[in-house]
């Protein structure tokens, strides 16, 4: 055995591999159970696994929607109900946490339904995948992020990522788990992110709405690729041992760059007019609409830069998949209805 002693893999460690096609395939006969299967981030990783030749075991409490592959089987079962969710998933090697409770709930919800998460995942000796995020890191970060950047957030669900984080750190041997850090999302199904309920929402009408200043890089995942890495991960479940944090990179991109990005991707003659968000307006109104309160709250992520260094996901699973940028967006778009560019 080796200690993988890359950035931000100071515990975890590894078996050595007799042939590269490990990391490549997926044995058959490998089961993941996927927590929160009907979420935008869940679905898009059931889609994912079981492309891949994975038996996957979707959690929800609502039936899958959509069409369902023949090798996923859903489990209308409340993750509170442990006995019968360990019962049904026995003989899963990974499980993932794409459990998210609504934005206003984090500090009711959040924690809880992660200890059910690393519960179920040390019962079954089953791999734990996190999706981190960069909320951690708070208005001070630095403006590249790597697995060992020092964590000092700024707001509350700062605090609870970095509650569970830690939690998940301080169980490891005993609970084998591997965070995958990532920006903001968007493509994949449904909505309620930044991208389809603001920045792109009326760009049939010539317009853009981007909230911070347009010079200041932001870091991005487009959900489809982010599910090939944790698929890519998760192919080494065997090997791993202890807890590792690994950054997704993403796109890093200007607010100019994305204005300039999505008015090609759909095929605009013209540049879009670009307005702002009224954060002055969102914060009074936060006193009263818990939601606003909550976006005021993390307004600083589109004035801090940042980007994301995946080079130590890189360095355990390879090259990962990676949509051309012009690609992703004429998707996203497409998937929330709007134009996009022949």
């Amino acid at each position: 055995m080796q200690l993988w002693r890359s950035a931000g893999l100071p515990t975890m460690v590894f078996r050595r591999c007799h042939k590269e096609n490990v990391m490549q395939e997926n044995v058959m006969g490998d089961t993941v159970l996927i927590l929160g299967a009907n979420g935008r981030l869940g679905r898009t990783l059931v889609d994912a696994f079981a492309a891949s030749g994975w038996t996957v075991l979707a959690q929800a409490r609502r039936p899958l929607a959509g069409t369902v592959r023949h090798n996923v089987r859903g489990l209308a079962i409340d993750v509170a109900d442990s006995a019968q969710l360990l019962a049904a998933a026995r003989g899963a090697s990974v499980v993932v946490n794409a459990l998210n409770p609504v934005y206003t709930e984090w500090e009711r919800h959040a924690e809880a339904l992660a200890r059910s998460a690393m519960d179920v995942a040390r019962s079954l000796d089953a791999l734990l995948l996190f999706p981190g995020n960069v909320y951690n890191f708070g208005e001070s970060m630095p403006p590249r992020l790597r697995p060992d950047t020092a964590e000092r957030p700024s707001a509350r669900k700062g605090e609870i990522r970095r509650a569970i984080e830690a939690t998940m750190r301080e169980r490891a041997p005993a609970l084998r788990s591997v965070i995958i850090r990532a920006g903001d999302f968007f493509g994949g199904p449904g909505r309620g992110a930044w991208m389809d309920l603001a920045i792109a929402k009326s760009l049939d009408q010539g317009k853009v709405v981007y909230p911070g200043p347009r010079d200041r890089a932001h870091a991005w995942a487009y959900l489809p690729d982010l599910a090939q890495a944790f698929v890519a991960v998760a192919r080494r479940h065997a090997d791993l041992r202890g807890h590792a944090v690994l950054h997704f990179a993403g796109y890093t991109l200007t607010g100019d760059e994305l204005v300039s990005a999505l008015a090609e991707a759909s095929g605009m003659a013209h540049a879009p007019r670009v307005g702002g968000m009224p954060w002055w307006l969102i914060r009074t109104g936060g006193a009263v609409v818990p939601m606003w309160r909550a976006l005021a709250e993390m307004a600083y992520l589109w004035k801090v830069p940042h980007a994301l260094d995946g080079a130590a996901l890189e360095a355990l699973v390879g090259d990962l998949p990676r949509t051309p940028l012009p690609q992703a967006l004429r998707a996203s778009l497409g998937e929330l209805g709007l134009r996009v560019a022949a």
